[in-house]
């Protein structure tokens, strides 16, 4: 590798020529497309005898337990489907506790002689299947030689075709257990919780009247990313192993001016964008919003709302896309939280909902009690972020969401919920019992009275808070953009269950007039927990101060984020609940502070080598240059230009000096110091070889530049 290779790099980018504009065809997104490579209710009632397709529907779309003697005739049909679109082989996909998904593929070949074979599928196949489970993080769950892992089929998730350059194969989304029964996975925890959210709303409602009607939880996952051209990348070796530059002096411009938010996307990109788009559409994932984010080079991907399950997988399932039609276009899709110093990080905001016979019940209502049953839903969240918030912001903890929280860019890391003025005020009425005068209302009673008009995007949105209400939902800005959504959206289902039980227990033991008892349920429930809400500015050096008045947890790194996990008050919720065991919290506890450890042990390692092997031979010849040509100079009685270069050395062998000392104390701490020591010596370094970056000639330094980076591709 050398110095020239960013001239390569950037001449290639610059010879490229732009897409014709008749030279290809568009993907083909049309409604006709649409869900094409999904085995989901088109495909069930085509390809089933009608009263096998009505039995997975009541499954699939009901919440009934799935009847296992129609498991072989859906996976004959599920097979003949598969064979029709190109597939050769099929796989468990599942989701372990690496944070990303996991597949094995077996193939539909069957023997059935020398020389003889079949293609087969049979329901066995479909419902479960065994794999290796000894080399997926456990937290202690599994030992090396207690290798077997169980997958079990998930028919609420439907089968999908992921298709490769050589051919196709079916994926079956799966649960991924233990053999002795506990959950190595994200999907497990995630369907419990939406289990126990479901049976403590349907309780809830029942005071209010209402019949037994389906209730589900919804999720709309906006995923951030950053895009590099492949030559760039390919010449960092801290991006090829890190996700993130561990060097990068900032460039003259990055995004001060604001002019790349929701700027023209360039044909490039824009060629990339219809690629993922057409690739998602035929997986049924409603792709529906795309734009230029706030730093150069970022961007967003936003679906519409669907089924929580659904979404969590349909997001997994966007982040391998992203990455995948990168490549395809020469391109790299950088989903860490924090690629670039100095300019915004990417997250991934996970608006959550739930409806309950098809009404949301985050949206207020037409007529008191639907109003009531808001308020009361409402105080049910806010009680539960107030009394949970160390679990909520444990679920957004990690080496490359440390760089991103509150870094004047994302919410901080202090859990606060924003609400909006009119919303404010209405609560505010609650809590006080008076009328606010600028509402022009009576005094307000729960269940007589309706709530005041709350149209559409009445109120302004609030960036930096990491819980702000938008309408009819909860947009939760805390969690990484690499982050799979599973577990924060497993904990908030799980402590919203709490609260709306915690309060059906106060209804219960209140007799009396319901509306009555209501209204002051819910007035004490704001006076007890009003502390978390907060509609001012998360940046403000003023909050911090606030919010520990207020007693708010304020947990700034991964250590701290995850220590809620092993707390027993904590971990009874969970129990209580059948979510997670004491055991599984304590190995997702492991699993956390494992992968923090060992990411910043591998980023200063790389840290390390590129500034012992890549950047100190190029300043130490520079500076052995300036020697001999200051000595030259003084030899020959030059009296013009000698000053400048004698400055110039004393910069770079000071510089040279200082990159031996702090790659010398980074050594020192990987070998016997902590993370943390180990962060406060990467920086010292950076420093130092981001000032050199600013010395040494252009032509010779060896890594790609910020100002190359993000702005040629």
């Amino acid at each position: 590798m050398n110095a020239n290779n960013r001239i390569h790099a950037i001449n290639a980018i610059a010879a490229r020529l732009p897409d014709a504009p008749n030279g290809n065809l568009p993907p083909d997104r049309s409604m006709e497309t649409y869900g094409e490579d999904v085995f989901g209710e088109k495909a069930i009632q085509t390809c089933l005898p009608k009263a096998v397709a009505r039995k997975l529907l009541a499954t699939v779309k009901g919440g009934q337990p799935l009847d296992p003697s129609i498991a072989d005739d859906v996976a004959h049909a599920m097979k003949d489907w598969a064979l029709s679109k190109g597939a050769t082989h099929f796989t468990h996909w599942f989701q372990p506790l690496t944070g990303g998904t996991a597949e094995k593929h077996d193939a539909f070949l069957e023997p059935t002689g020398p020389a003889q074979a079949v293609q087969k599928f049979s329901g066995k196949n479909l419902i479960g299947g065994e794999t290796d489970a000894s080399s997926f993080p456990s937290g202690g769950l599994r030992s090396t030689f207690e290798a077997r892992g169980y997958t079990s089929w998930d028919p609420t998730s439907p089968a999908f075709i992921k298709r490769h350059a050589n051919g196709a194969t079916l994926c079956i989304p799966t649960v991924f257990r233990s053999y002795t029964g506990e959950a190595l996975d994200s999907k497990t925890p995630l369907l419990r919780s939406v289990q126990a959210l479901t049976k403590a709303t349907k309780r809830l409602l029942a005071h209010f009247g209402l019949e037994d009607e389906h209730m589900s939880v919804t999720l709309g996952a906006e995923q951030e990313y950053f895009l590099v051209d492949r030559g760039f990348y390919l010449q960092r070796p801290d991006l090829l192993q890190t996700g993130r530059t561990v060097y990068g002096a900032a460039p003259a411009k990055h995004q001060q001016l604001d002019d790349h938010y929701f700027g023209s996307i360039r044909p490039r990109i824009l060629k990339f964008m219809n690629e993922v788009e057409d690739r998602l559409w035929k997986l049924g994932i409603p792709a529906k919003t795309r734009h230029n984010e706030v730093a150069p080079a970022q961007f967003e991907l936003a679906p519409t709302f669907e089924d929580l399950n659904l979404a969590v997988d349909h997001n997994m399932l966007i982040m391998e896309t992203l990455r995948q039609t990168a490549a395809r276009n020469g391109l790299v899709c950088l989903l860490h939280e924090k690629p670039f110093e100095g300019v915004n990080g990417s997250g991934k905001h996970c608006n959550w909902s739930i409806s309950y016979g098809g009404r949301n019940l985050l949206n207020p209502g037409s007529n008191p009690k639907e109003n009531a049953i808001f308020l009361t839903v409402l105080s049910a969240v806010i009680r539960a972020i107030d009394l949970h918030a160390d679990l909520l912001r444990a679920t957004t903890a990690g080496a490359g969401n440390d760089h991103r929280l509150g870094a004047n860019e994302a919410p901080p890391a202090i859990i606060s919920i924003f609400l909006g003025d009119e919303l404010s005020a209405v609560m505010h009425e609650i809590e006080t019992g008076q009328a606010e005068k600028k509402s022009g209302r009576a005094k307000l009673k729960i269940g007589v009275d309706t709530l005041p008009p709350l149209p559409a995007d009445t109120t302004d949105r609030n960036r930096t808070s990491p819980f702000a209400f938008t309408g009819n939902k909860f947009e939760f800005r805390a969690p990484g953009s690499s982050h799979n959504c599973a577990m924060n959206q497993m904990v908030l289902n799980t402590i919203v269950a709490e609260s709306m039980d915690a309060i059906s227990d106060k209804i219960e033991a209140m007799p009396g007039d319901f509306n009555t008892n209501l209204q002051k349920l819910l007035q004490r429930l704001i006076r007890a927990h009003k502390r978390v809400l907060f509609s001012g500015d998360g940046y403000s050096s003023d909050w911090p101060k606030e919010a520990a008045k207020r007693k708010l947890p304020n947990l700034a790194d991964t250590p701290a984020a995850i220590e809620p996990l092993r707390d027993p008050a904590n971990q009874s919720i969970f129990v209580k609940y059948g979510v997670l065991t004491k055991t599984e919290l304590d190995s997702r506890y492991e699993i956390a502070l494992e992968d923090y450890q060992r990411r910043i042990r591998i980023e200063g390692g790389v840290a390390l080598e590129i500034a012992r092997s890549m950047i100190r031979p190029v300043v130490a010849d520079e500076f052995s240059k300036l020697a001999t040509a200051i000595s030259l100079a003084m030899k020959d009685g030059l009296k013009v230009g000698v000053t400048g270069l004698k400055a110039l050395s004393l910069k770079l062998g000071a510089g040279l000096d200082d990159l031996h000392v702090k790659c010398e104390r980074l050594d020192k701490s990987l070998v016997k110091g902590t993370p943390a020591d180990q962060i406060a010596q990467m920086d010292e370094l950076r420093r130092t070889v981001d000032a050199l970056e600013y010395l040494v000639d252009d032509a010779r330094w060896p890594l790609p530049k910020y100002r190359e980076m993000l702005f040629i591709y």
